[in-house]
């Protein structure tokens, strides 16, 4: 995984929450637990949460309230100086902790992208966008997710992966990655 893969999860991100209208932010999500507005503040929210977690700082940025606001534009602050941060010299050598453990600052960008590009596949999907995202990207996560992700990570809640669901036979490579991620398609 490189930073180039992580700036286009945000470019999609990007695109599908410029298509969020504020009339939208109470509908359901394919994320059970979060409405559309709360998805828009997890999306601003990661990204604070993994430069902080580059940085090894406290995080101070939750995403919380970006939905009250111009959230496209707290979103694209918010990776701008993600993406600034993983691609300073070194920053993919370090040891990172993000608040479950020490890992590789690699495996860090892996996380980051993966949850970018997964939760605009739920923002678009909720909010009746295509969620036939970039096909390429999609099938590079979902091979890396099935290295990545164990039954450990899974619950029925869904706390942080849901059980892997089966996709419809027509699926595309976004909606694939979904399902494995535990999303019902």
């Amino acid at each position: 995984m490189d930073t180039a893969a992580l700036a286009r999860a945000q470019e999609i991100a990007a695109a599908v929450i410029a298509n969020v209208s504020s009339d939208q932010l109470g509908d359901a999500t394919p994320c059970a637990n979060w409405n559309v507005g709360q998805l828009v503040d997890h999306l601003v929210g990661a990204q604070h949460w993994a430069s902080s977690a580059l940085a090894g700082t406290e995080m101070t940025e939750t995403g919380e309230g970006a939905s009250e606001g111009d959230f496209g534009a707290a979103f694209n602050a918010a990776a701008a100086a993600t993406l600034a941060a993983f691609n300073e010299d070194g920053a993919l050598a370090k040891t990172v902790n993000p608040g479950f453990g020490d890992m590789p600052a690699t495996a860090l960008l892996g996380l980051a992208t993966t949850d970018t590009f997964a939760h605009a596949w739920d923002l678009a999907t909720a909010t009746g966008q295509s969620n036939d995202l970039d096909a390429d990207l999609a099938a590079q996560l979902l091979a890396s997710a099935r290295h990545a992700i164990s039954d450990a990570f899974r619950s029925d809640d869904g706390a942080i992966f849901g059980p892997e669901q089966a996709a419809p036979a027509d699926a595309n490579e976004a909606t694939k990655l979904a399902a494995f991620l535990g999303r019902s398609a």
